[in-house]
């Protein structure tokens, strides 16, 4: 099985920032389990994984 979107795409998001990358997409996941509307078409319910997805579409900016 693969998983998409893949950790090496996610980095390009972050410039290689793994601890940036961590931050975004818990807080982005909270966001999303406490009711915030997924910004999304893909048919996921985990929020990680939406919140990933977000990330890799460009939905979701990283703050600096």
């Amino acid at each position: 099985m693969m998983v998409k979107p893949t950790t090496a795409e996610l980095l390009q998001k972050t410039n290689n920032n793994r601890f940036g990358l961590v931050i975004a997409t818990a807080k982005r996941a909270r966001q999303i389990a406490s009711g915030s509307e997924k910004l999304t078409d893909a048919d996921e319910e985990a929020p990680v994984t939406i919140a990933a997805n977000e990330l890799a579409e460009g939905k979701v900016e990283i703050e600096k």
